[in-house]
């Protein structure tokens, strides 16, 4: 029995599987289970065939678990709409399971650096969210002094880089600047997301030519080692201070890098890092010359650095996994000349993590609840949003996928979602399919099709 178009808002009903992702005091497990909502939020859950009040619609075989969150999306709304917009990104995001998401301070314009910025960004959502979105805000350089009003507005933690953007914008920070930024983050208690990639010289005099190869080379692990070895000299730099800032390591390619992140971990600092489907499941060695839809910042590696990066999703060096859906026009990426130099660095597939990483992590041994874990309780509580989302649990809000976990398909551009029908995984055959999709209760995406209207609202700090 499916809810229709009219019935998507029915404010007391239930869900039930034979296989339903529940938390129960901090242990997620599969079990057959009944999940009652009721006014947006998990009311109850009960034995599988629970006889209720409501009405009950029954998933029988296909998977219920916590909606995703992902907390890594690049929108660029307002004033780069043309490159994305919060109303397709959103529809992507519905599509793949996803039911909140953090939106990156670039590559909008204003990026998001000061509480004015942020009030433009907020007043660009109305009645365009098919799910809940948070924001990041960003530090750069020129704007410390306004850390605590942007932070008061609602951001949910901040963002540098410690390179080039891309973005004039949002300039690259320096030691002095991060020194400047971490007490005030620590103060507020959130996280500093740092793109780690530390020009160590020859970035200027590389040549780039069409080979994917010439690419990698020009961004080597040296960099991300670099400033990533960098980060954590800051962090305990802060702990010794008494500020103790949390310092995340976004988008993480290098799998040099992985032994300074345990190092930080076990030392006890507030150090955490994540990477992404692009780099857990493709290797430089497959990349086709003149293919610029591959490009991203940091690059996608070996294959060997790809095995190296499981190996620390798998043992806790990396924290979770999520999208950096970084899109751009057609025309900025350069397809039809392949050239991979002046191309933007950037992966659209925000709507296909959960089946890309599910089609390889299943070969690897992971479950389903693994999944659940690094791809939405863990980032949820990244985000500060593990009181809401990220779980199936009594008083969260009623967020799910249905997910067919079986169902084998290859990507096709008409598939896509996202503004600008492109993603370098076209052709790719996948395992596991997103078959609806619920945020705070509302049946938002049912197998292709978005229901009703947008129901996504904003998620500030301290206001949820």
């Amino acid at each position: 029995m499916e809810l229709n178009k009219r019935s998507s808002k029915v404010s007391h009903f239930a869900l039930q599987s034979k296989n339903v992702i529940v938390n129960d005091n901090g242990n997620s497990e599969m079990v057959a289970a009944c999940v009652e909502i009721k006014d947006q939020l998990i009311h109850a859950i009960h034995p599988y065939g629970s006889k209720l009040s409501c009405q009950v619609i029954d998933y029988a075989e296909h998977v219920i678990m916590p909606g995703l969150v992902d907390s890594h999306v690049h929108i660029n709304e307002p004033g780069r709409t043309e490159w994305e917009g919060f109303n397709t990104a959103t529809q992507a995001a519905a599509a793949g399971g996803i039911t909140a998401l953090v939106d990156m301070p670039l590559n909008c314009i204003p990026v998001t650096t000061t509480k004015a910025a942020f009030a433009e960004k907020l007043a660009a959502v109305d009645d365009k969210l098919w799910v809940d979105c948070g924001f990041w805000g960003g530090v750069i350089p020129q704007n410390i002094a306004d850390l605590d009003d942007l932070l008061n507005a609602g951001v949910l933690g901040v963002k540098s880089f410690l390179i080039d953007s891309g973005i004039a914008e949002f300039p690259n920070v320096a030691a002095q600047d991060i020194r400047a930024a971490m007490p005030i983050l620590a103060k507020h208690d959130v996280p500093y997301l740092i793109h780690a990639e530390l020009d160590c010289g020859g970035f200027n005099n590389a040549v780039i030519n069409e080979k994917y190869n010439s690419f990698l080379a020009s961004r080597p692990k040296k960099w991300e080692n670099d400033a990533i070895a960098l980060m954590v000299e800051m962090a305990r730099e802060s702990k010794a201070k008494g500020d103790d800032c949390k310092v995340h390591i976004v988008h993480l390619s290098s799998d040099e890098a992985l032994a300074t992140i345990a190092d930080a971990k076990r030392e006890g600092l507030r150090f955490s890092a994540e990477t992404c489907p692009h780099y857990l499941t493709l290797a430089a060695e497959h990349i086709p010359d003149g293919k610029t839809l591959f490009k991203c910042c940091p690059p996608i590696r070996e294959e060997s650095n790809r095995e190296h990066l499981w190996q620390a999703v798998k043992d806790g060096r990396i924290d979770f996994i999520v999208s950096d859906h970084s899109p751009c026009t057609p025309e900025l990426k350069h397809i039809d000349t392949g050239d991979i130099e002046k191309a933007w660095g950037g992966i659209s597939a925000l709507q296909f993590g959960l089946p890309l990483i599910w089609t390889q992590a299943k070969e690897r041994g992971f479950s389903l609840v693994d999944l659940a874990r690094l791809m939405s309780s863990e980032t949820a509580k990244f985000a500060g949003l593990n009181t809401i989302k990220g779980q199936i649990s009594v008083g969260f809000h009623a967020d799910f996928l249905v997910f067919d976990a079986n169902k084998s398909y290859t990507i096709t551009n008409d598939m896509i979602k996202h503004r600008h029908h492109i993603t370098p995984y076209a052709g790719r055959r996948v395992t596991g399919q997103i078959l609806h999709t619920y945020v705070r209760g509302h049946h938002v995406y049912q197998q292709d099709e978005f229901l009703d209207s947008p129901v996504g609202r904003p998620l500030l700090k301290g206001q949820f």
